[in-house]
């Protein structure tokens, strides 16, 4: 069918099945008085307003420092638990060190008491106990040294684990800050699209249901845009210059027909800007 045909059998022919085939539905020609129509945009307006704050929620710039933020602290989290075990390693290595270094010692004093006391008197045993208090002394002294260098390790690693743990309640910090602005946005958005929704509801319970449903229809499969009106020879949903001759078709229309845009199927609906 040519466009000025369709349009003319949209325009005048309320009664006749439009042949125009949307996402393979047939839409039906439908009447409503111009200011019905009108209000139409207002409920597109509406929903368009609905539209952003639903963009609004998910594009808050909270979501986005959050998700960097918690990328950030799950490292520095597991950084700190890996921290977290060493310093328990080391601290059972060092105190194991601690221990194997007193049992030499007390072994040591008891031989050195043995022999301050006199009681040793055999030359041969006195000869055998010195030579293992000389053993123990060298023992000691290793112990010491082991235990020096598990001292030093643990004195290390805890001062990773402290730097990690401020980071991470840093972290905290501003993870529970940006959960309050987060939250405190997403209140306000509500509350603004509360209000919305009770102006759409008062609005719907103005327009005739068909109209409503086709509106609705258009707007799922054109981008959120159902109706849009006609400016001057231009339409406002898809932006496209009408031709003279669709114009002179709109002219003659009835004045309660809805009309649908040729270039993009939206309802056009006829305003005192327009030409037609």
């Amino acid at each position: 069918m040519h466009r000025t045909e369709h349009l003319l059998a949209t325009a005048l022919s309320p009664q006749t099945p439009s042949e125009r085939k949307l996402n393979d539905l047939k839409e039906p020609i439908l009447n409503a008085e111009p200011a019905v129509q009108r209000r139409l945009l207002d409920l597109q307006d509406l929903d368009l307003q609905l539209d952003q704050v639903a963009h609004k929620r998910k594009s808050l710039p909270e979501h986005q420092a959050l998700t960097e933020l918690l990328a950030e602290k799950s490292v520095v989290d597991g950084e700190l638990v890996a921290a977290d075990t060493e310093v328990g390693d080391l601290q059972r290595e060092q105190k194991k060190a601690d221990s194997d270094v007193d049992q030499v010692r007390q072994r040591k004093a008891r031989n050195v008491q043995k022999i301050e006391s006199g009681q040793i008197t055999s030359p041969r045993d006195l000869e055998n106990l010195q030579h293992e208090i000389g053993s123990l002394e060298r023992r000691i002294s290793n112990l010491e040294d082991a235990e020096l260098e598990v001292m030093e390790k643990l004195e290390a690693a805890e001062v990773v684990q402290a730097e990690l743990r401020t980071r991470a309640e840093a972290f905290a910090g501003r993870q529970g800050e940006l959960e309050s602005a987060r939250d405190a946005s997403l209140k306000e958005l509500d509350e603004q699209r509360a209000g919305i929704n009770d102006k759409r509801t008062e609005l719907l319970a103005e327009l005739p249901e068909p109209l409503v449903k086709q509106y609705q229809r258009l707007r799922e499969h054109n981008g959120g845009i159902g109706a849009a009106p006609l400016v001057g020879k231009r339409c406002m949903g898809c932006r496209m210059e009408l031709a003279p001759s669709d114009l002179n078709l709109i002219k003659a229309a009835a004045p309660d027909a809805v009309l649908r845009c040729e270039e993009c199927g939206r309802i056009l609906v006829r305003t005192p800007e327009s030409a037609a």
